[in-house]
C-alpha cells in the first residue's frame, strides 16, 4: 500500500514509510497512554503516522518503518496512519 492509495478510514493491510518529522511524545487519558505524532513519506506522498507507548522509543527522524495490520482515520482534518491495539510496526533501516 502506498500514501497515495490512503484516503481515509479503514484498514491499512502493509505500508512502508521513511519517517521525515516527530514531535515530543506526550500523555494522554489522564498519563495512561503516551502518543507522539510524526510524518512518514514514500514515493506518492507524505502522511502523519500516530505512535502509541513503546513504539514511539522505536522511531527516530530519518529511519524506515513498516506498519503492518495497522489502519488509517481522519483526525482533526489530516489522515493519519498508526499500527494501533492489533498491527506491529518494525523499523526496517
Amino acid at each position: 500500500m502506498k500514501v497515495k492509495d490512503i484516503k481515509g478510514q479503514g484498514q491499512v493491510d502493509e505500508i512502508t514509510l521513511k519517517i521525515v518529522s516527530k514531535s515530543e511524545p506526550r500523555e494522554v487519558r489522564g498519563g495512561s497512554l503516551k502518543v507522539c505524532e510524526c510524518t512518514g513519506e514514500d514515493k506518492t506522498g507524505k502522511i502523519k503516522v500516530t505512535l502509541w507507548n513503546a513504539d514511539i522509543d522505536k522511531v527516530s527522524e530519518g529511519c524506515t518503518i513498516k506498519i503492518t495490520k495497522g489502519w488509517a482515520q481522519v483526525y482533526q482534518g489530516d489522515v493519519q496512519v498508526s499500527s494501533g491495539k492489533f498491527g506491529t510496526l518494525e523499523v526496517i533501516e
